[in-house]
């Protein structure tokens, strides 16, 4: 809320014309009609008499941004960064269950029908054989779900 605004409705408040106001104050009814409408605004020894009047602060009076829009900007960062914390766990989370089941499965594949696994090492184009491929790229999984976890519970 502007210093304009605060003006009138400190003086609304207080049931005062813009007469009276200014005879408090010591200044003419055409300055406080000014500086309620924004063409003007008062010299600060005026504001300090203002504020003693209606006993509020210099903050108050001056400040653009009262409490309240404050409390409602600070409330929607933190719900940004809660929001963001938490894809970043449930992305985690699901990273690594994928690189667990693809060890299970790999794992269950590999101890009751090792010829399917053999077929899968000597069919790679790698080098390095089928099954360490795939281990390698299960344990990878594993290790950057670890590291979003971990991450999203230190940006708390």
């Amino acid at each position: 809320m502007a210093l304009s605004e605060k003006l009138y409705e400190l003086r609304k408040k207080g049931g005062l014309s813009q007469e009276q106001l200014a005879e408090q104050l010591g200044v003419s009814r055409q300055a406080v009609s000014k500086w309620e409408s924004g063409k003007a605004v008062p010299e600060s020894d005026t504001l300090i008499s203002i504020s003693k009047y209606f006993n509020v602060s210099l903050d108050y009076l001056m400040k653009e941004n009262d409490l309240v829009s404050e409390m409602v900007a600070y409330k929607e960062e933190t719900q940004t960064k809660a929001n963001s914390g938490r894809e970043k766990r449930i992305f985690g989370i699901v990273i690594c269950l994928i690189g667990i089941v693809c060890l299970l499965a790999w794992g269950i594949v590999s101890i009751f029908m090792p010829t399917t696994s053999d077929r899968i090492g000597t069919s790679s184009m790698i080098t390095i054989d089928g099954n360490g491929v795939f281990l390698i790229i299960c344990l990878a999984a594993i290790i950057i779900g670890a590291v979003l976890l971990l991450k999203s519970s230190s940006d708390k």
